[in-house]
């Protein structure tokens, strides 16, 4: 399968991704703190800048339609990964995880989703290599995932019922306190992971699952390998500053899931219709961004009803 990518530049980006996440813990959020609304939106920028940049960097040195297949995917990427916050923030909040420590689980869950993702893209490009039908497998996927998501009024979460959860509590010896920022601690000459573990865990799971779907989303637009990982990176990337952004806002966007459908949908007929209708990119790249600005403007237009509080029993 052809791509842009050569071994070095492969390495290149690996490299600065590596580095930029060193530099991330080791140096500016060496100290833990809660994550506030102000820092958020500054990292949040700063993401997006770092991956514009090398967006204009595919541009000019491949030319439009690669460039154009990034900011797509990338877009795609990005907009899917709303449904990750909402279910982070039910997994923080079901395991009450202190605001404080809540940077450090995502940014090691992010340090895990390199190298899930990596494999993931890695299988998906040898199968459409092989057998190019698959290539409506992950067409029809896409479509189905995007109906169910249309006619899902409300998505509901349960952190206790994860198979992956179960495992680890049945195997791993558990405390049952948090220790700061630490995974794991010596106790009585044992080693015992602490919840904060046990959370990273129940994280790295559900990113596996977010990437079964959102995978098979970029390679509808893009068969290369090295666009479809570099842009899957970087929105994930921008994700934990994302989070933090909009954990206390995402009530306000109660159209946008609606939106993700639309784009799964779409981008799934895209990938069935390829050998009989090419879809040109540019008018993939704006479907995508009025449908998700259409649900984004929805929103603040018809704003969710706010939640009746809960009924107070009658006095005996």
């Amino acid at each position: 399968m052809q791509t842009i990518g050569t071994p070095l530049q492969w390495g290149l980006f690996i490299a600065l991704i590596l580095a930029m996440l060193a530099l991330d813990l080791g140096v500016i959020h060496r100290k833990e703190h809660r994550v506030g609304l102000r820092e958020a939106l500054v990292w949040s920028v700063v993401w997006t800048i770092i991956a514009m940049i090398f967006n204009l960097w595919i541009y000019s040195q491949f030319g439009a339609r690669p460039g154009l297949e990034f900011l797509t995917g990338y877009i795609i990427e990005r907009s899917l990964s709303f449904d990750n916050i909402f279910v982070f923030i039910v997994i923080f909040n079901y395991f009450a995880v202190p605001a404080e420590h809540q940077h450090r689980v995502l940014f090691w869950g992010i340090v895990g989703a390199l190298f899930s993702r990596g494999l993931f893209i890695g299988m998906g490009t040898a199968l459409l290599a092989r057998f190019e039908w698959l290539i409506y497998v992950f067409g029809a996927f896409l479509v189905y995932t995007g109906i169910n998501i249309l006619r899902q009024k409300e998505t509901e979460v349960h952190p206790e019922k994860n198979p992956v959860l179960r495992l680890f509590q049945r195997f791993v010896p558990l405390t049952t306190q948090y220790h700061g920022k630490r995974f794991f601690i010596r106790q009585e000459l044992r080693t015992l992971a602490t919840p904060l573990m046990l959370v990273l865990v129940v994280v790295e799971a559900t990113d596996v699952v977010f990437a079964v779907d959102s995978i098979p989303a970029v390679f509808g637009v893009t068969r290369d390998p090295f666009i479809v990982f570099t842009s899957n990176i970087f929105a994930i990337l921008g994700l934990r500053a994302l989070y933090f952004l909009l954990a206390g806002l995402m009530h306000k966007f109660h159209y946008l899931s609606y939106g993700l459908g639309l784009v799964l949908v779409f981008v799934g007929a895209k990938m069935l219709i390829h050998d009989h209708y090419e879809i040109p990119i540019e008018l993939s790249l704006g479907i995508v961004l009025a449908v998700l600005a259409a649900s984004v403007v929805l929103s603040l237009l018809r704003p969710a009803p706010p939640e009746a509080p809960p009924e107070t029993p009658p006095e005996t």
